[in-house]
């Protein structure tokens, strides 16, 4: 095992024990954290192990974390005058 794909492993673990501790914020400053530590990661396992294996990784990260993700999707709607508000 390469150790971008043990990271990526552990980062997993990581997301998913802090999302189990309440939080004053909802979880966001340590989804920002999160989402900034997994790009160096996703970029080692692309290196490493090609595009597929990133993109699953990618995908997982997503369900993971799907609140940044929801929230991106409705704002980019909103921006690009697709929203209905």
């Amino acid at each position: 095992m390469s150790l971008s794909f043990i990271a990526a492993l552990c980062w997993m673990v990581v997301v998913n024990l802090g999302a189990m501790f309440p939080s004053k914020d909802n979880h966001w400053r340590f989804a920002f954290v999160m989402i900034a530590l997994a790009v160096p990661v996703l970029i080692g396992i692309f290196v490493q192990h090609g595009f597929l294996l990133a993109v699953v990784f990618f995908l997982a990260g997503m369900w993971i974390m799907r609140w940044p993700v929801i929230y991106l999707g409705r704002w980019l709607r909103k921006v690009s005058g697709n929203g209905s508000s």
